[in-house]
């Protein structure tokens, strides 16, 4: 299982983007509203999360969290219990953890970053605490998925599926949906 978390001001490219490549590649993907159902996205595009906070679960069925950009939606998410929690439960037990725009800032704040390749949207580079800077668009550590923004929300989704499934299945997917990456 796939957690999303989406937070009233969240990047709607950032979020749905992903969501829509892992449901294409057979993942189950479960959106989180922090703080209700309904969260409305930084452009005012509000999205009914499948669930609300209190039912996430974490343990060895979940593979990834996934935590979209966008302002306020990384403040409101960094500042929540939950997913501090989700981030850590996923650090410890050595799952996946993505984040893009910025998102990665949460894992800098978090520590999670030091002594690995992160990137994040420019200006956020100073909160990737002890990260060594990429100025790649999508970039892996470990298993840490980091992303610069709304631009690049279909390479960063195809590169969850990568991360998850394989290469092959990526490239099936980038060639159904037209894409050149």
């Amino acid at each position: 299982m796939i957690y999303v978390f989406l937070a009233n001001g969240f990047e709607e490219c950032e979020a749905i983007t992903p969501i829509d490549c892992l449901r294409r590649a057979g993942k189950q993907v479960v959106t989180v509203g922090i703080g209700g159902k309904v969260i409305t996205g930084a452009h005012q595009i509000p999205v009914t999360a499948d669930v609300t906070e209190d039912a996430v679960v974490l343990d060895k069925n979940v593979e990834m969290i996934v935590l979209p950009g966008g302002m306020p939606g990384t403040l409101n998410l960094g500042q929540n219990e939950t997913v501090q929690k989700a981030v850590q439960f996923c650090s410890e037990q050595n799952k996946w953890i993505a984040a893009i725009c910025a998102a990665p800032s949460i894992l800098g704040r978090a520590g999670l970053l030091k002594g690995k390749k992160a990137t994040a949207y420019p200006g956020f580079e100073r909160d990737l605490s002890g990260a060594k800077l990429s100025h790649d668009t999508v970039c892996v550590d470990g298993k840490i998925i980091t992303a610069k923004g709304a631009g690049v929300a279909l390479e960063f989704g195809l590169k969850l599926v990568e991360c998850l499934l394989s290469k092959e299945v990526r490239k099936s997917l980038a060639e159904k949906m037209i894409c050149k990456k």
